[in-house]
């Protein structure tokens, strides 16, 4: 069993930054490729980003490609989400997500899930 724990959301002006952080606890959480994915109002949860359990291979959405970095500290198991040059169309709750396996990209391939944050990125 794994558990997740995201914090680090709030409201931020258009351009700016913020860093997501989703804090796993359980036995084998060092194994687990972890994603990040984001569900707007009245939108589909979509995937945002992702890493593989060595931290050697990321993926990102083109949407967020070159704005938005994926990390993790297997020492301390947690994930991160560094998110520059925000956009309106970014607002979302974002949610950590972890599976075992290859880094996927639907929401169903992904077993463990936080409880959420909100980002807003005022125009």
């Amino acid at each position: 069993q794994v558990q997740l724990v995201e914090s680090g959301g709030g409201l931020v002006q258009t351009g700016g930054s913020l860093r997501l952080s989703c804090a796993a606890s359980g036995r084998t959480v060092g194994s687990c490729v972890m994603g990040w994915f984001r569900q707007a109002p009245g939108k589909e949860r979509e995937f945002v980003a992702a890493i593989s359990w060595a931290g050697d291979s990321t993926y990102y959405a083109d949407s967020v490609k070159g704005r938005f970095t994926i990390s993790r500290d297997n020492a301390k198991n947690t994930a991160s989400l560094q998110m520059n040059s925000l956009k309106p169309e970014d607002t979302a709750v974002y949610y950590c997500a972890a599976n075992y396996g290859w880094i996927l990209l639907s929401p169903k391939d992904y077993n463990y899930w936080g409880q959420g944050t909100q980002v807003t990125v005022s125009s």
